[in-house]
């Protein structure tokens, strides 16, 4: 078996698209750069069904890029808070700051052009101005190299240059000349549908004559599967400092590391006393209460255990300027998810 000429996987993929393809994605209505492009960015790592409510929350807040770029550092944050990768938001702001500076807010149409600009690749930039534009430039995100790599029977390693170098040659390959909207499309849904990494619809594929992994019974070994690194643990304590009002002491963490630029709890040495702590870094007096239960949150490279140590405030506590701040349930800024739930064990706190 060979592998079948790129116009016959176009034709065939873009015939399935036609009746069973995503027609619908609030991006896609009205379809503009902007939109495309936040779309692409929350679409790394995270799930179509989870990104559309964000979506639809950070448009209606930000509905162009003037006023993303105009957004004070805080606010983008809050609307990303959940979505983890933080970084991303970070690098979608700069961006957009850089756009509106550059390109006078007009988003740039060529993948050289949007590569430049921070937190966007190749991938990522080729669906721009696929999709965006209409202009022909090929995609590659995880579900797409999924697809090429079992059509093409690639048993590399994912990640290495043995195995990303074919799949970019093909997606050139197969990208064709016309309704390149339509075929970038069609291939992350065909991935994210029914090329899955696990139990792969292959009979109800329109690709399946073409597909050597499927001829050769490969489909369960491509993409190989990455090496299981064991993840270390790390712990933390935080402190959940409460005031007579009801309001919880918070800290804006650093822009680099993770939670980078979202508020948190504070973070306490673990061999420094809380009252110590509270003092000394918040400069706040305090009566420490209960440890509440610990939080474990998985991270790609770690397992993080969180040990929450709930403190009541004694006499008056001042508002914080700069990094921290006093703030109400009601009235909270972006808080990793973690953080949340933390809060969440702990409702009594807020009784005012």
């Amino acid at each position: 078996m060979t592998r079948s000429a790129p116009d016959t996987i176009a034709d065939a993929l873009l015939a399935w698209f036609d009746v069973h393809g995503r027609h619908d994605l609030p991006w896609q209505h009205p379809r503009s750069a902007y939109r495309v492009w936040v779309a692409e960015i929350m679409l790394q790592q995270t799930q179509v069904t989870t990104v559309i409510g964000y979506f639809n929350a950070f448009m209606a807040r930000f509905p162009d890029i003037h006023a993303l770029a105009a957004a004070d550092n805080d606010d983008v944050m809050a609307h990303w808070a959940g979505l983890g990768y933080y970084a991303r938001a970070r690098n979608l702001h700069a961006a957009a700051q850089r756009v509106v500076a550059e390109y006078d807010g007009v988003m740039p149409d060529t993948v050289d052009a949007l590569v430049a600009l921070p937190g966007i690749g190749r991938s990522t930039a080729g669906a721009v101005v696929a999709q965006a534009f209409g202009r022909w430039a090929p995609i590659l995100d995880g579900n797409a190299k999924r697809v090429i790599a079992r059509l093409a029977a690639i048993q590399a390693t994912p990640g290495t240059a043995a195995y990303e170098k074919p799949l970019w040659e093909l997606a050139e390959r197969y990208t064709p000349s016309t309704r390149i909207t339509d075929y970038t499309q069609a291939i992350m849904d065909l991935g994210a549908t029914l090329c899955t990494r696990r139990r792969p619809q292959c009979e109800r594929c329109p690709l399946k004559s073409s597909c050597l992994a499927r001829a050769y019974d490969l489909q369960a070994r491509i993409p190989a599967p990455r090496k299981r690194k064991n993840r270390p643990q790390r712990e933390v304590v935080v402190v959940l400092a409460v005031d007579a009002q009801g309001r919880v002491l918070l800290e804006k963490r650093p822009p680099s590391g993770i939670w980078g630029s979202l508020w948190s709890l504070p973070e306490k040495p673990v061999d420094e006393h809380v009252i110590d702590f509270c003092r000394r870094a918040l400069g706040i007096e305090i009566e420490p209460g209960p440890q509440l239960t610990p939080i474990a949150h998985t991270f790609t490279h770690f397992e993080l255990l969180i040990h929450p140590q709930q403190v009541q405030v004694t006499g008056t506590a001042r508002i914080m300027e700069g990094q921290l701040g006093w703030y109400a349930r009601s009235d909270m800024p972006g808080l990793p998810a973690p953080i949340v739930r933390v809060l969440d064990t702990s409702q009594h706190a807020f009784a005012l």
